[in-house]
């Protein structure tokens, strides 16, 4: 009898490691979702593309994300990263007014920013009256250098 009990015992036992996952070998234990990294995420989709009054056609796209560090398609992104960081991710200081005379030929450049800098969303947009005025209004910055 004594030897019944016993063996009752260590398959209850091991039953219950069993059953609550304790005992079994290999079973995965689900983790909380979290950010592994220490950086808020940057990624953006900066394009270029010639606008016809209803809707824009894209000419050239290219990503770029900044964290943990430069990134992307972007043929500069170090420098693209660089620029963004010395505006706070304000796009609307990166461009000035026009630095050289330009045609006044209506053929219209619009540009675009779409992502997440450091966290926060991103969706800008801003229109030239044509190439030259665009390449005028961007001449310090490697962001819509591509």
């Amino acid at each position: 009898m004594r030897y019944n009990i016993g063996r009752l015992s260590i398959i209850a036992t091991a039953s219950a490691l069993i059953m609550t996952g304790m005992g079994a070998v290999g079973v995965a234990q689900a983790q909380p979702v979290q950010s592994t990294s220490l950086y808020a995420p940057s990624a953006l989709v900066l394009s270029v593309g010639k606008s016809n009054g209803a809707a824009v056609t894209v000419q050239r796209a290219v990503t770029l994300s900044c964290a943990p560090r430069p990134s992307g398609t972007h043929p500069s992104p170090t420098a693209a990263c660089a620029d963004l960081l010395a505006v706070d991710g304000e796009f609307t200081q990166l461009t000035t007014p026009p630095q050289r005379s330009c045609t006044r030929e209506w053929d219209p450049v619009v540009i675009n920013a779409n992502g997440v800098w450091q966290g926060r969303s991103v969706s800008w947009s801003a229109t030239f009256g044509n190439a030259c005025e665009m390449q005028a209004s961007l001449t310090e910055g490697s962001v819509f250098g591509f």
